[in-house]
């Protein structure tokens, strides 16, 4: 089943932030858009690369008024050592939350029973808490953030404005479409 227009179900977790432990329910997620980036481990080898490019387009989800949230089945504890040693997980001025449980990786699908660790996946969630865009995909291939932030604008965009769809590779302030009879067969 797809958990796309889902709601996001009840969670709650320990993250760390800034310095300081917090802890982020479902609630914490509505009110904005947010993004959940789920990374299979810390101290791992990807997973750095991944939140530096995060932190390095950390501007761009601030200007578009979303907050990011970076989980992996690891205690907000190992987040803060972690945060602390690491030279690119040391830029996130985002939340690094734990998931040891796997509480939120089973919510969202993401979780490797047999490892114990979370797939890579990328989920943008609106100001309801509805689930508006989903990747999940193999533990050896990094993102590219700088496509999910494209991906939240056009969420954003498609949000403001109904009847209007993004088509592929769409930014931000290019043209949309208006799906009509008009259209079939002329694309």
């Amino acid at each position: 089943m797809s958990l796309i227009n889902t709601q996001v179900q009840p969670f709650k977790v320990n993250a760390f932030h800034n310095g300081k432990f917090i802890e982020v329910t479902e609630e914490s997620l509505k009110g904005k858009w947010s993004v959940l980036i789920f990374m299979p481990a810390a101290f791992t080898f990807n997973c750095p690369t991944e939140i530096e490019d995060a932190a390095n387009n950390y501007g761009e989800f601030q200007k578009a008024g979303a907050e990011v949230y970076i989980v992996t089945t690891d205690t907000h504890f190992s987040h803060k050592v972690w945060h602390e040693t690491s030279p690119a997980v040391g830029k996130a001025q985002f939340p690094l939350i734990g998931d040891p449980t796997h509480q939120l990786t089973n919510a969202f699908g993401v979780h490797i029973p047999e490892e114990g660790l979370a797939l890579r996946g990328t989920f943008v969630i609106n100001p309801e808490g509805v689930i508006k865009t989903v990747e999940i995909h193999s533990n050896e291939i990094a993102r590219d953030v700088g496509e999910t932030v494209r991906k939240l604008k056009a969420a954003q965009y498609t949000a403001a404005h109904p009847g209007e769809v993004c088509p592929a590779k769409w930014k931000e302030g290019e043209k949309t479409l208006a799906p009509s009879l008009d259209l079939v067969g002329k694309i």
